[in-house]
């Protein structure tokens, strides 16, 4: 009876290991998600910047000389 109790009680503890790594796993997730999202904002408004600048250079005729 010892032996079937102790596996009963290891399958246990494995599958609450399990579930506590999937929950860490599906925080950092929703995180990188998260910084992906940010960083791709970022990119957007640096892009749109970059060519209101050029608009703008090319209205003046200068050069980048």
């Amino acid at each position: 009876m010892f032996w079937p109790m102790t596996a009963i009680a290891l399958g246990f503890l494995g599958i609450s290991v399990l579930g506590v790594l999937a929950i860490k796993v599906f925080v950092e997730a929703q995180r990188l998600g998260r910084q992906v999202a940010d960083t791709t904002r970022k990119i957007n408004n640096a892009a749109e910047e970059l060519e209101r600048a050029a608009v703008e250079l090319s209205a003046t005729g200068e050069t980048l000389r």
